[in-house]
């Protein structure tokens, strides 16, 4: 049984969390065997996310006067809460394939930026290419008209040395 100030220091916790983190969802994680749950809080750190299982009387006292109040004040059944700190769609990409791993693991909902999510909405977040994807493509795309045009030179250049003039008039 936790003490009032053990309470009290876990809702202080769970409420700094909720104020600091740019994403919240809620999943269970409940019935995934140590080692699972290990490693998917371990994927949840390493994208700079918290997994956090407690009472959801405590979660509920926690999120009383943040953006979150109306997802975490009426859980039912055992839920876990995750939190994003860095990238929100890391998070819940994370959360989505260890749910395909073991079906415990379950999305049901979350908060993006003080808007509340569906699950539906949760799922697509989590599909979305990361970060460092989204900044491959982007840079490809700045680079194929330079790559395009050097590909042309140096055709033309290949068709100058062989002496054909018709790669040249083709290019004019």
């Amino acid at each position: 049984m936790l003490r009032r100030a053990e309470k009290e220091a876990i809702i202080e916790s769970l409420r700094k969390d909720i104020n600091e983190a740019s994403g919240i969802f809620l999943t269970n994680v409940i019935g995934v065997k140590s080692n699972n749950s290990t490693a998917l809080r371990k994927s949840i750190r390493d994208v700079q996310g918290k997994l956090v299982v407690t009472r959801n009387t405590l979660f509920a006292k926690a999120a009383q006067g943040t953006p979150a109040e109306n997802l975490l004040s009426n859980l039912k059944g055992p839920k876990a809460v995750a939190f994003a700190f860095g990238e929100a769609p890391a998070v819940a990409k994370c959360l989505k394939n260890a749910g395909k791993e073991q079906e415990a693991v379950t999305l049901d909902g979350g908060l993006l930026d003080g808007k509340e999510l569906s699950v539906k909405e949760v799922v697509a977040l989590a599909d979305l290419p990361s970060r460092d994807e989204m900044l491959g493509t982007l840079l490809a795309t700045f680079n194929a008209p330079i790559s395009a045009l050097a590909r042309v030179l140096n055709v033309i250049r290949e068709e100058k040395e062989k002496g054909g003039g018709v790669a040249l008039a083709a290019a004019e």
